[in-house]
């Protein structure tokens, strides 16, 4: 990175994201994608379909960029260096923390990595330590896109975060409601393949244990069949797979298809909330269901 950043102490995260957000909206550093919601009961949840106006603005920035995918040898990133009117400020010495450009939801950060890593590397204990810094800051939702069939559009490592509740006036997440119907601690009602687990510690309030997370990280992949293989910069995954972390509990949910009916997912997809780039998209979700799209994503069995 071309300039230092300056470090985010503890306890400033939640004003330094809105400061940097008013400022780079009002110098159009930040882009917001407008969108119209629709509410799609099913299977128990309220699904939040949000229909872009825009998608376009944001293929052609990553052009630009040089692509999202890098091929073999390359290290294109579109965040080294950081745009200025877009950062944050230092996180570690491995991550900084920015804006994401062209944002759906508002205050959505990403916890970046200084070096060059993959998006189909293991996350790290230095990545878990990030995770839950930002946690202890703001009671929001961490999400991770592992891999191009994940719902990842950039490959340099990058970790999510935006507030909870994802919308006012309901549960924190849609799928919530399936969250705690689980007949054991750490089973759910989800009807997709998954692996969850409820998460002890400050819970509420206070930063989580990074080596906690870790730990409950590696076996979730466990059990949802990701295992590492050696590679270059570290361990990596044996498939795609997204992660969802609050401070309250752990998801991880292993991928098929990066889109099903045309319709891309990402991480967010898993707990209710879906985004769709026009009028066919969505008329896709309302036909196939967005219970049964999901499931498709992550590889269960097709209903008929």
């Amino acid at each position: 990175m071309s300039e230092p950043l300056a470090p985010i102490e503890a306890g400033s995260l939640v004003e330094r994201l809105e400061q940097t957000q008013a400022r780079a909206l009002e110098l159009g550093a930040l882009q917001p994608i407008a969108t119209h919601e629709s509410l799609i009961p099913d299977s128990g949840v309220t699904f939040r379909v949000r229909q872009v106006d825009s998608l376009a603005r944001k293929a052609a920035a990553k052009a630009r960029q040089g692509g999202p995918r890098p091929g073999p040898g390359r290290r294109a990133s579109p965040f080294l260096p950081p745009e200025p009117d877009l950062a944050l400020g230092s996180l570690s010495e491995t991550h900084f923390a920015v804006l994401n450009k062209f944002n759906v939801l508002d205050s959505h950060l990403l916890m970046v990595t200084r070096q060059w890593e993959d998006q189909e590397t293991l996350l790290t204990v230095a990545d878990m330590e990030t995770l839950a810094f930002c946690l202890g800051e703001l009671d929001g939702l961490c999400f991770y896109n592992g891999g191009a069939a994940a719902g990842a559009s950039q490959s340099h490592k990058h970790l999510q975060l935006v507030p909870l509740p994802l919308a006012p006036g309901g549960p924190t997440v849609p799928v919530e409601p399936l969250l705690h119907t689980g007949v054991g601690e750490d089973t759910t009602a989800l009807p997709f393949p998954h692996a969850f687990a409820r998460l002890q510690g400050p819970g509420d309030a206070g930063q989580p244990d990074a080596l906690e997370l870790q730990r409950v990280y590696l076996d979730l992949l466990g059990r949802i069949g990701i295992q590492p293989v050696e590679g270059e910069g570290g361990p990596w995954q044996s498939g795609p797979y997204n992660l969802l972390v609050t401070r309250r509990w752990m998801l991880a949910v292993p991928r098929k298809a990066e889109a099903v009916d045309g319709v891309s997912v990402n991480a967010l997809g898993f707990v209710g909330s879906l985004f769709v780039k026009d009028d066919d998209s969505l008329s896709a979700v309302r036909r196939r269901g967005p219970m049964a799209l999901i499931r498709a994503a992550a590889g269960a069995a097709v209903d008929v």
